[in-house]
């Protein structure tokens, strides 16, 4: 698909901003290689050949230590496996980069958890209370938050679009009569309705991004307003009235391409305040239930655990970073 001259330029003058440019594209991969973090950052191994035999335990269901004779039933400690497969023919194991998952604890022989960090027992960012990595739960609660922002944004953006652009483009009596829902729809305080919904049942992922649609939509809705007012006001528009043109046809292809700048400049924001609401919730401990990887509930243990200083250093950092 061809772009036109004007999306051509600013394209272009995108390019030519280097900081947002770059920082563009670290984030892609960031997401990119969390999406795939089961390859690089898992308790399971990629590959096992065991009795002339190969295994694929990443993506596969659950395999008992009895596959390997390792004489139990539970899932396999591929760690164990490896050690065993050292010194028999034919047979080896493939682990992840980092051979630690987001769920799975970890126990020392001195000590209790939260352990400091170990390049020895692969925990090169600790454990957090109950002995689990720390950088697996924060690559892993990346993508959660990510994937949450970024679906939390899409439908924010196309309720909230789709009624500022009607409000823009009607006025009159049905956009008096729209400012006053959506300012009453604003003033309800969501935080109370996730705490009532709460209490009832577990909250998921899902749920918790259908409340969060049903009550954040409400802000893209006063910019796209806005924007369509002075829009429709132009030449380009009442000619294409004057062609008989259908209001769908006016606003989807007349005024919202001449938006785009609006709606791009808002994505970054929408993002970072969609991560920093689900982490909000997690450490209040209205969030995802556990032992879903979080950030809020890494945050949480950092403050109560200040002793364990790379529980709250890592977050802080992420959170900062992103």
């Amino acid at each position: 698909m061809l772009m036109s001259p004007r999306l051509r330029r600013r394209v272009e003058r995108f390019r030519e901003i280097k900081r947002g440019y770059y920082s563009l594209w670290i984030l892609v991969v960031l997401i990119l290689l969390s999406f795939v973090a089961e390859l690089w950052i898992n308790d399971r191994a990629l590959m096992v050949s065991y009795q002339g035999k190969l295994h694929f335990p990443t993506y596969a269901e659950m395999i008992p230590g009895s596959t390997f004779d390792l004489g139990y039933e539970h899932e396999t400690d591929y760690v164990e496996l490896q050690k065993k497969l050292k010194g028999e023919t034919p047979g080896w194991v493939w682990m992840p980069l980092v051979p630690r998952g987001p769920i799975a604890t970890s126990s020392r022989e001195s000590g209790y958890a939260p352990y400091p960090p170990s390049i020895e027992h692969h925990n090169y960012l600790g454990t957090d209370t109950t002995g689990r990595d720390v950088l697996a739960r924060l690559i892993y609660g990346f993508r959660t938050a990510m994937l949450f922002s970024i679906i939390l944004m899409i439908f924010s953006y196309i309720i909230g679009i789709a009624v500022g652009c009607m409000m823009g483009f009607w006025g009159g009596r049905f956009d008096l009569i729209m400012q006053r829902i959506v300012e009453i729809w604003s003033n309800i305080p969501f935080l109370y309705v996730v705490m009532i919904v709460s209490s009832i049942i577990v909250p998921s992922f899902w749920m918790l991004l259908t409340i969060m649609v049903f009550f954040g939509w409400t802000g893209m809705t006063y910019y796209m307003r806005t924007q369509t007012y002075k829009e429709r006001a132009r030449l380009y528009v009442l000619a294409a009235k004057s062609l008989g043109a259908s209001p769908w046809r006016i606003i989807t292809k007349h005024i919202l391409p001449n938006s785009l700048s609006i709606l791009v400049t808002f994505i970054p924001f929408s993002i970072a305040g969609g991560i920093s609401s689900l982490t909000a919730l997690d450490y209040l401990g209205f969030g995802l239930p556990p032992p879903t990887p979080s950030w809020g509930e890494l945050l949480d243990q950092g403050v109560e655990n200040l002793e364990a200083w790379w529980l709250a250093t890592s977050i802080i950092f992420m959170l900062i970073a992103i």
